[in-house]
């Protein structure tokens, strides 16, 4: 990898699926080799929230499951997005699965509309179609995948050499992408300022204040900031 990329600490979005252990301990393996390789990470359930943690609290705090998770789900969305477009220079976009995470298609369309590099990690053969990638996905990737975990460093470094220019700055982005990405930055500088990381107490003081409804009997769904 160039020293120039290394010493810059350039931070990258880790986009996949989330929902069991071993889904877990693969996309951590893919944060630890960029890490290892000198870029910062940003692994959404572990650095951001991890919906099933905080909705859990949120419901000790007596709020009703549903509502809980609508406005929870805003907080996350909006988090989520905020790091993708603005915080993280480049993405690695696991397609592993049964059928690829249906999230992490929604990140990586973003950053391809974007023009963030994207790299696409894949040894899983059960959702190609003739014995190739679904060529909506792949194509966000000039149709190129890796399937060794060993090789996104060097990938996601090459990627970034190849790009062609900056990504827009937030007022230059689509007016939706413009308020999820603000929105996200305030939750983020939140976060940051109460040392919420990974203590889902404090992660739902933010997310209660930032996004939750006023809690009165006619409310019927949550609304972000």
């Amino acid at each position: 990898m160039p020293n120039n990329i290394a010493d810059e600490a350039l931070r990258i979005y880790c986009a996949g699926p989330l929902f069991n252990g071993a889904e877990r301990d693969e996309m951590a393996a893919i944060a630890d080799a960029l890490t290892d390789a000198c870029y910062r990470v940003y692994l959404p359930h572990r650095d951001g929230m991890e919906f099933r943690l905080v909705h859990r609290t949120l419901i000790d705090r007596g709020w009703e499951a549903p509502q809980a998770a609508a406005f929870l789900h805003a907080a996350i969305f909006a988090l989520d997005v905020y790091q993708l477009a603005v915080e993280c220079d480049a993405l690695i976009w696991n397609l592993n699965g049964r059928v690829p995470d249906e999230g992490a298609v929604s990140e990586a369309a973003i950053a391809w509309t974007l023009g963030k590099p994207i790299v696409a990690y894949q040894d899983d053969v059960r959702s190609l179609i003739a014995g190739r990638a679904n060529p909506l996905l792949v194509g966000l990737v000039d149709f190129q995948t890796i399937d060794n975990i060993d090789d996104i460093p060097d990938a996601i470094s090459t990627a970034i050499v190849a790009g062609e220019s900056l990504p827009p700055a937030i007022d230059e982005m689509p007016a939706k992408l413009q308020q999820a990405s603000r929105d996200g930055a305030r939750l983020w500088q939140a976060i940051g300022n109460r040392g919420a990381q990974q203590n889902d107490e404090l992660l739902a003081d933010v997310v209660t204040e930032l996004f939750a409804p006023t809690r009165t009997a006619d409310t019927k769904s949550a609304s972000p900031i």
